[in-house]
């Protein structure tokens, strides 16, 4: 991958919102998912504390947080790198958000409230919004809310902060899926039946919903990466050896 000698455009921060690491990580990756931080490439601690305009303290916390979702490896002494998942290990991240956030739509259809279910229409609706003014970022921020909705109306907070952190892993790679095998457009029509089964409470549409989502879109992103490490390992058979075949919803 070419290296580039542009410097992030990070915005400083401000001391007076709250949890400086939580405003520093977010930064880190939406920088990498807008293409800014390479992977691969060294950064420091220092470097994004000056860009940030921010401690370094704050920033080591960070690094250290992203370091054990995954999404970036520390080397010591030195800085960290981005990391991009490969083919396997994609398979792999969706194996298990098939296998828990497939359950957790379903509870979410039996055990949701109106406030939440107004949560999920409100998220959904800025999709819709994100999509038609074709923001890519703003579109991916609410994707990741909507489906936190989903988990919180389950009633097992732990699930948020397990599927974020595989959400994370994958982060680097961005909205890939976008304008290469899908649009905005398609992507919010695969979460329209996730939150209308819930809102029925119709557990097995939910479940059914979910898993077609998180399937496709698990499939798509094993596929491109392939095609970008030329690997010539088949789609179908990786997916079926890491995954297996489909479960009854």
């Amino acid at each position: 991958m070419a290296r580039s000698s542009m410097q992030p455009n990070f915005a400083p921060l401000s001391a007076d919102r709250p949890s400086l690491t939580d405003q520093v990580a977010a930064a880190i990756r939406d920088a990498a998912q807008s293409g800014q931080l390479l992977p691969g490439e060294l950064y420091s601690a220092y470097q994004i504390s000056d860009l940030l305009g921010v401690s370094r303290g704050p920033v080591r916390e960070a690094i250290m947080r992203l370091a054990e979702s995954g999404m970036i490896r520390i080397e010591r002494n030195k800085g960290f790198r981005l990391v991009v998942p490969d083919a396997r290990e994609i398979a792999e991240i969706f194996h298990i958000r098939l296998l828990l956030e497939v359950p957790a739509a379903r509870r979410a259809a039996e055990r949701r409230t109106e406030a939440q279910l107004g949560e999920m229409r409100s998220e959904l609706k800025a999709m819709a919004a994100a999509s038609q003014e074709h923001d890519e970022s703003l579109f991916m921020t609410h994707d990741r809310r909507l489906h936190s909705k989903i988990l919180h109306a389950s009633r097992n907070d732990r699930l948020v902060t397990t599927i974020g952190a595989l959400r994370e892993a994958t982060r680097v790679l961005g909205a890939s899926t976008v304008e290469r095998s899908r649009s905005l457009e398609d992507v919010y029509a695969e979460h329209l039946p996730v939150v209308t089964a819930i809102a029925d409470r119709d557990a097995a549409a939910a479940g059914r919903a979910m898993r077609e989502h998180v399937h496709h879109t698990g499939r798509l992103l094993v596929s491109q990466a392939l095609r970008t490490d030329n690997e010539s390992a088949d789609l179908n058979a990786l997916w079926d050896e890491v995954v297996g075949p489909e479960e009854p919803t």
